[in-house]
């Protein structure tokens, strides 16, 4: 396909921005600045991309006139480097075609990761606790930070719930397809007949919500201060560093209590809440928008069943498009790039035949 007449008017539309983003009363309105500034490095990155194409489809011409040379060593040479030129080129393709769609505005987010062990007792929050560093161990490889937010640990070991906080570029695109039920089946360690049992846990990767995104106004709030519960030795019996938050008009309710300051936990505790009544707005545009919408990769539906892990057959399934890996110990070490290829491609078909309706 060809891509030139669409790149031009991107070109176009990130020389208007460079010039934007460089006034000095860019912001004064810090609402237009975050979006211009999205923009334009989303902009950036998706000319990099075709310079980067170009580059390489010109690199295959001149290794395809080298191949004809009369030194067969020379020949030979520049012929074996075609291959793997292509290869780059036909995945390049594919990540063009992605930058290139309608963008979603919150795709180059920070993201909020909520892991809940469901079904299955210890077991589901054992595999909870595997989730959370399969997530750490993926961010690690894309060069992002994961902060701990919050968590409830389980007497095994693992967690009744978690919160993330990963922060990088393009978080929310990457991370955005966890959302939903994870399925593991596998023989616990305490089964003393060798049955396989299946245990569930639910992830929410939630967009970060920024000051600008959501109003609360501090009348709508109830804070209260408390001592911290569970593991943390004597400080948490002593001090009162625990914080829960009630937004009182939709009945939100967040608590921390992992920072041993109660102000760093009211500093969560508000990120937190600011982020979920962010996704409930999103939510509720998604719903007046379309019913098909909420049913697309990534909608973020935590009810929904989308990935069963088999450990006896080394076998991880997604529901949503029918893939399936057998290589789960690389995936369970944080090698997600195999899904989110697949998911990204099954996306950008639902996209581009939602564009052309």
């Amino acid at each position: 396909m060809d891509y030139s007449i669409l790149i031009s008017k991107r070109r176009d539309r990130f020389r208007e921005l460079e010039e934007a983003v460089g006034d000095p009363d860019l912001f004064a309105d810090p609402k237009r600045a975050t979006a211009l500034l999205r923009e334009h490095r989303r902009l950036k990155q998706t000319l990099e991309l075709w310079d980067r194409h170009e580059d390489l489809v010109r690199q295959i011409a001149e290794n395809q006139e080298l191949a004809k040379s009369d030194d067969p060593d020379f020949a030979s040479m520049a012929a074996a480097e075609i291959p793997a030129l292509e290869a780059e080129v036909a995945k390049l393709a594919d990540d063009i075609q992605y930058a290139l769609l309608p963008a979603d505005p919150n795709e180059d987010r920070n993201a909020l990761v909520e892991i809940r062990a469901g079904a299955g007792g210890d077991e589901a929050s054992l595999f909870a606790a595997e989730l959370m560093r399969l997530y750490q161990r993926f961010a690690e490889s894309r060069g992002w930070k994961c902060e701990h937010l919050e968590s409830s640990p389980s007497e095994v070991g693992g967690f009744k719930e978690v919160i993330l906080k990963v922060t990088g570029d393009e978080v929310f695109r990457f991370l955005k397809y966890e959302s939903g039920v994870h399925r593991v089946q596998r023989v616990p360690a305490t089964e003393a007949q060798g049955r396989v049992h299946t245990s569930t846990v639910t992830v929410a990767v939630l967009p970060e919500a920024e000051e600008v995104d959501v109003e609360i106004r501090q009348e709508d709030l109830r804070i209260e201060v408390c001592r911290s519960g569970g593991a943390g030795g004597q400080h948490v019996n002593r001090t009162e560093s625990a914080v829960q938050i009630f937004h009182l008009p939709t009945g939100t309710y967040v608590r921390c209590e992992d920072g041993r300051s109660q102000i760093k936990n009211r500093e969560t505790a508000m990120q937190i809440l600011r982020t979920k009544l962010y996704e409930q707005k999103l939510r509720s545009q998604q719903e007046a928008y379309s019913s098909h919408r909420r049913s697309l990769i990534g909608s973020g539906d935590r009810s929904e069943k989308i990935r069963t892990y088999n450990f006896p057959q080394s076998r991880v399934t997604d529901h949503r498009i029918g893939y399936t890996s057998h290589n789960i110990t690389a995936i369970m070490a944080g090698e997600l790039d195999e899904f989110t290829r697949e998911l990204q491609k099954a996306e950008m078909a639902e996209r581009m035949a939602e564009a052309e309706a």
